[in-house]
């Protein structure tokens, strides 16, 4: 009676928040039992469980907006992937299920339905994807991160719409700056940390801009660049000038990120949900690189300029996005220390309000409800 489902995957991006959910939500209510539904096959597994969360995995299939002979294959994932979750809800009978996104996430919130069973879904980014979007058709309470995005859901449905921002894991609020530059080896150094992320998997148009610009960077700053995994051939050799010393490149951080981005003085960046919001959690201002239209839906394009306009972010798009106006632009942030502490400022401001704590509170609040309401 006390269970509350999770689903969400197909990447990180839709685990992670959710499980800044899970956190808050065992602190709030330690009896609550948490299980996940996620993809069964990719990375979904490994993440929860690593979590000591009872992961469940089901088929699915990606869901598209463009014309695509795999769209007929992946309905049929899609559709054993239901059944799947229908069978596997109908015999965990949790009190609510929480849906986190993904193409993963539909088939749960849709079996979910035909059970009775409420929904809530979140969506992360400024626009709502289309797994989203359908999910709100299941759902009694739909979560959004940004006020703005209320306008993308048909009037009928907006009444369910509450704004709560992303969810953020806890940890980055609390970290540790000292132990960040311990863990680069910079703790003796007066130089500020510039941090560059392409995103979990890495983005070789981040890394190029950097590696093109490095001298300039490596001139104020410690630059700590995260290749991504698949792009660690990606890295400045030996003999770049500055570099001795300035320069630390890493695949992936993994455990220590939270603490690396407190040590950061500036942080380059895609502009993925996660990354602007966690930034945001530990005050920091941006240059955000997002991948655009065309090679995704343009949600990042989206994140950016609101942060822009917040105050928080600088962006760099089409033919501004290389290596030379990248140099000039933390260059010129790098002089001015009373606009740098500005963005600063604009970005904590943003990443405050803990949106991991309310979305928590509200869903033990509408599970503890639900759950009065059948004892009766």
């Amino acid at each position: 009676m006390n269970k509350i489902v999770f689903t969400g995957g197909g990447t990180g991006g839709h685990i992670f928040p959710g499980l800044a959910v899970v956190d808050e939500l065992r602190r709030i209510n330690g009896a609550r039992d948490i299980a996940w539904i996620g993809s069964s096959s990719g990375i979904d597994r490994s993440i929860v469980e690593g979590h000591g969360i009872t992961f469940y995995g089901i088929p699915t299939g990606k869901l598209r907006r463009y014309a695509s002979w795999r769209n007929l294959t992946d309905m049929f994932r899609i559709l054993a992937g239901f059944f799947a979750a229908l069978r596997l809800l109908s015999k965990l009978k949790p009190t609510l299920v929480f849906s986190k996104g993904g193409f993963v996430s539909v088939p749960p919130c849709f079996a979910a339905r035909v059970l009775g069973i409420p929904v809530i879904t979140h969506e992360c980014d400024f626009s709502p994807g289309l797994a989203t979007r359908i999910n709100s058709r299941s759902a009694e309470s739909i979560f959004v991160s940004y006020d703005e995005t209320k306008k993308a859901f048909p009037e009928r449905l907006q009444k369910k719409i509450t704004v709560t921002g992303n969810p953020v894991r806890s940890v980055f609020y609390s970290a540790s700056a000292a132990k960040g530059r311990a863990f680069l080896g910079c703790a003796d150094s007066d130089l500020p940390v510039l941090l560059i992320l392409g995103g979990s998997l890495g983005a070789r148009q981040v890394n190029d801009m950097v590696l093109s610009s490095l001298d300039a960077l490596c001139s104020r700053f410690i630059v700590v660049h995260q290749t991504g995994p698949e792009n660690a051939d990606q890295v400045a050799g030996p003999g770049t000038p500055f570099a001795r010393g300035r320069y630390k490149a890493y695949p992936f951080i993994k455990a220590e990120m939270p603490d690396v981005l407190a040590a950061a003085s500036l942080v380059i960046a895609r502009s993925g949900a996660n990354t602007v919001w966690e930034c945001a959690a530990s005050g920091k201002p941006m240059v955000l690189v997002p991948l655009e239209k065309g090679s995704s839906r343009g949600d990042q394009v989206e994140n950016a300029r609101y942060f822009v306009s917040r105050g928080a972010a600088v962006m760099l798009t089409g033919t501004e996005a290389t290596g030379e106006r990248l140099a000039e632009t933390v260059l010129r942030l790098a002089e001015s220390e009373k606009l740098l502490a500005d963005m600063a400022s604009n970005s904590a401001a943003l990443g405050a309000s803990r949106p991991a704590e309310l979305i928590a509170s509200m869903v033990e609040k509408r599970a503890a409800e639900i759950e009065r309401g059948k004892a009766r």
